[in-house]
């Protein structure tokens, strides 16, 4: 990870961390850096965050003052922007988004041309103009100056897109959304609908503030509830800018990134269409995730946390299929990066094909006792490496032997620690987590 630039982009607090003369500076090199030998187009897209539209405007003046064509999705999700990079011809994607977090954080996450995350060689060449370190870009003048675009047709076509990937319609089917008042309110429901799905929406009235608030794939108690008073027969929350989703099964279980793996690995090794017979995986997913596929007969690789290392993988090896635990889930033969509407018509798709509800399909795999706790912390590398953090690890990692595992590693986005722990219990779990949580304490790591 870069000074700026984390797993997931360029995130911070709304003019604390991530300032709008950052995203000026941002627009400025990538307009220039892709504007050297043509005239680069570069396409923008938002989540629905108050400060959202103040980086998007502040991103468009800093690539038309280089001299790039811009052209605005507006309000639309991550792999939008994904599918319009890569079907378009653009030379580079924006996305201005946080994903889960609070409506005060946001985040610029760039995309390559192949519709990816942005080669870690060029987030670092943007951080070292951010610094100083790169002289001063010229200016585009006259007639070179870029031009901005509305670009809403982008989307729809995105839309259409969607629509067109199932083999079958949704008819009669009772589908509740989550949309966490984010991008996905824009667009979930009219893929649904479409499809002719009985669709029921909450979180779909973003006011710029309420995003991810109590809502969506990060707080899932609201579907559980849509799902379960309604009657319905599924449920499917996504994240703030959609590019993760979590399923609700009829009864308000819980599907996370692990078992929806695991469902749509299966469903497509059933039907040979998954390469090289391996689903990719992170460090976090659960232990039942590996015992399941090996019971079915498929491989695993792991990866990093983060789906671009996903990605990465997915895209040297040639697999279908990948993703993580939280519901960021890349099925290669459709898009570039995680897509949460597109998870939720893969998970339809397996249900309606084996004539079985999403709770059956989800039973075969069993998860282990998993506890994840986030620890805020002053920083990040110091925290780590504490000798007596350290040490509580090792004892913890000694303790659980071939029966359980911890994890700990720092958050790509955030000022924070995470702390896992599977084991046989919860008990176990809660007992190692909390042991190494109360060493963080008193070596005066945690900070409010």
């Amino acid at each position: 990870m870069g000074k700026y630039f984390g797993t997931d982009g360029f995130r911070g607090e709304a003019n604390v961390q991530l300032t709008a003369d950052h995203a000026f500076k941002v627009g400025r090199y990538v307009g220039w850096y892709y504007g050297r030998n043509h005239k680069a187009r570069i396409v923008i897209g938002k989540d629905t965050r108050r400060s959202s539209y103040m980086f998007e405007y502040a991103l468009v003046a800093g690539l038309t003052a280089s001299g790039a064509d811009v052209f605005l999705l507006h309000v639309t999700t991550t792999p939008s922007v994904s599918f319009a990079v890569r079907t378009e011809d653009f030379d580079c994607g924006i996305m201005i988004s946080a994903s889960h977090n609070p409506f005060y954080d946001n985040g610029i996450k760039l995309l390559n041309g192949n519709g990816q995350k942005i080669e870690a060689e060029i987030e670092e060449r943007i951080e070292n103009y951010l610094d100083g370190k790169i002289e001063e870009l010229p200016y585009a003048t006259g007639e070179d100056v870029g031009r901005t675009v509305d670009f809403a047709s982008g989307r729809n076509r995105y839309i259409g897109y969607l629509i067109s990937i199932p083999s079958r319609d949704f008819k009669n089917i009772k589908v509740g959304l989550d949309c966490a008042n984010g991008s996905s309110s824009a667009i979930a429901k009219s893929v649904f609908e479409a499809l002719q799905a009985k669709t029921y929406v909450v979180s779909n009235e973003p006011n710029g503030i309420n995003i991810n608030t109590n809502c969506g794939s990060t707080h899932i108690g609201q579907l559980q509830r849509l799902v379960v008073e309604k009657g319905l027969d599924i449920g499917f929350a996504y994240d703030g800018d959609a590019d993760r989703c979590i399923a609700v099964d009829h009864k308000g279980n819980v599907v996370n990134g692990d078992k929806i793996m695991y469902i749509c690995g299966k469903y497509m090794k059933e039907r040979g269409r998954l390469e090289g017979n391996t689903v990719v995986t992170t460090v976090m997913s659960n232990m039942g995730l590996y015992k399941a596929l090996e019971r079915e007969g498929m491989r695993s690789e792991q990866t990093a946390v983060g789906d671009k290392y996903v990605a990465e993988n997915m895209l040297k090896n040639g697999y279908s299929i990948g993703g993580e635990q939280s519901g960021h889930i890349i099925f290669s033969k459709y898009a570039a990066t995680g897509d949460g509407i597109l998870t939720s018509l893969m998970v339809m798709e397996a249900c309606i094909e084996k004539k079985a509800t999403l709770c059956d399909l989800a039973s075969e795999m069993r998860e282990y006792p998993q506890l994840l706790r986030n620890v805020r912390v002053a920083d990040k590398k110091t925290a780590r490496e504490n000798p007596r953090v350290v040490a509580a690890v090792e004892a913890a990692a000694k303790a659980l032997g071939d029966d359980g595992r911890i994890l700990v590693r720092e958050s790509g986005t955030e000022p924070v620690i995470r702390v896992m722990v599977e084991a046989g219990t919860d008990d176990l779990c809660h007992t190692h987590v909390k042991n190494v949580i109360d060493v963080m304490e008193a070596e005066g790591l945690v900070v409010e």
